[in-house]
């Protein structure tokens, strides 16, 4: 059994079932779980993440519904949502009734064979990011393979209760939504949630912007009168539904208009985001809060997608090892104080990220002088301080790693996530 206690709480929605209309619940785990009466038995849109939280989903769905699980489907292929498709198969053994089919898009089968190949990569920058200690998932992120898959989508149940799965791709190439037509229903997945879209995550490879609005607006156009959102309260009412998938679309749109004008315009990345300005009534509405992603994440995605990964520096081009480098910077500044004390000074009247730029002069540096010691102790401390002042729960993770991995005595995050 995979069991993770200690859940990530940006991902765990809660505990017990809510009941959407009739034959339509959300079970609370690792995101939403949706499902559905679809007339020969249930429809399950992701299992959870296993142990205790994926058999606790599994009693509550039974207070509610003795109907049999037909089957369980992969809203994206994402590490830990699926985790639990065992015990629902044994479930349903113990209940004498059939397995259910396990439905996936096809690329999860593509997502799966990476993520076996960089099995402990994934488990150390979920580690990092879901603020795990080092090598709390080394083994646990496990994953089934679907017994089968589709391209386009594929019809589930019958009648007015069918469900019709729709290739949804948005934060993945696999992720799919569930429309009832007869009910005109809609389970997003991670393509609605209630918060920005989340696209050029740190830790993550690269998310398609257009093809997300191209999503939205696919989707808009079933006109759905109900909207259950994988993260978040459901939508109700055909207008707001239309209005916040179609919203969110135009604010995807004009992200990829602007930075395409600023890289036009001879901008690279960090002038790029400087210059960066988002409207307030596209980006500043409830479905848009950068509690998760940010709107400087989807520009730096856009920016990567049409740039190589060379930042116009032509040191950077054959960099030296990154110690070397540091040690050198460090060796040459004569008056290792006074980088401190300019350092403290932008931190004492505010600018803890200008501050985090000049006390890496000294801070990156390996060995244990106490100068040295000195910057990192403060970078840390600045670091956490920075981590109070941004939203997205990614960011303030990544803040909160790197300081405690300086208060270790490393000098990056990846120095206390290595191999385990």
């Amino acid at each position: 059994m995979n069991e993770i206690e200690d859940r990530p709480a940006a991902l765990i929605t809660g505990k017990g079932i809510d009941r959407i209309a009739e034959g339509v619940w959300l079970l609370h785990g690792q995101g939403q779980t949706f499902v559905a009466d679809v007339g020969d038995g249930l429809l399950v849109v992701d299992s959870g993440p296993g142990g205790s939280v994926t058999a606790g989903m599994i009693e509550a769905l039974r207070t509610q519904t003795e109907l049999p699980v037909i089957a369980l489907c992969y809203s994206h292929g994402h590490l830990g949502y699926n985790a639990g498709v065992q015990q629902w198969i044994d479930h349903a053994a113990q209940r004498g009734e059939p397995a259910p089919r396990v439905l996936a898009h096809v690329n999860v089968l593509a997502r799966q064979s990476r993520y076996r190949e960089t099995q402990r990569l994934q488990e150390r920058m979920a580690e990092i990011q879901f603020r795990h200690r080092a090598g709390a998932l080394a083994g646990k992120l496990r994953h089934t393979t679907p017994s089968e898959t589709f391209r386009d989508g594929m019809t589930v149940g019958h009648g007015e209760q069918r469900a019709e799965i729709l290739w949804a791709p948005s934060e993945t190439d696999d992720a799919v939504a569930v429309w009832l037509p007869g009910r005109r229903l809609l389970y997003g997945g991670p393509a609605i949630i209630d918060s920005i879209p989340n696209i050029g995550t740190p830790f993550r490879t690269m998310r398609d912007t257009v093809r997300w609005a191209e999503t939205l607006e696919r989707l808009a156009g079933l006109r759905p009168q109900t909207v259950v959102r994988e993260f978040g309260a459901t939508l109700e009412g055909e207008d707001i539904c239309q209005h916040v998938l179609l919203h969110t679309a135009r604010a995807l749109r004009w992200m990829r208009q602007e930075v395409v004008r600023l890289m036009n315009a001879g901008c690279n990345e960090r002038e790029m985001l400087a210059a960066l300005r988002p409207p307030p009534d596209l980006f500043e509405q409830p479905w848009m809060r950068p509690t998760y992603g940010d709107p400087s994440y989807i520009a730096r995605d856009i920016y990567r997608s049409e740039n190589g990964w060379w930042d116009r520096n032509a040191t950077t081009l054959h960099p030296a090892p990154p110690q070397q480098v540091a040690s050198e910077i460090a060796a040459a500044i004569d008056n290792h104080g006074a980088v401190v004390r300019h350092a403290q000074a932008l931190a004492a009247r505010g600018d803890l990220q200008l501050a985090l730029h000049v006390i890496d002069l000294l801070a990156l540096a390996p060995g244990d002088a106490p100068h040295v010691v000195e910057a990192r102790q403060l970078k840390a401390e600045w670091l956490r301080a920075r981590a109070k002042q941004v939203q997205s729960y990614v960011s303030r993770s990544l803040y909160v790693a790197a300081a405690t991995v300086l208060e270790a005595g490393a000098t990056a995050v990846d120095d206390n996530f290595g191999m385990h």
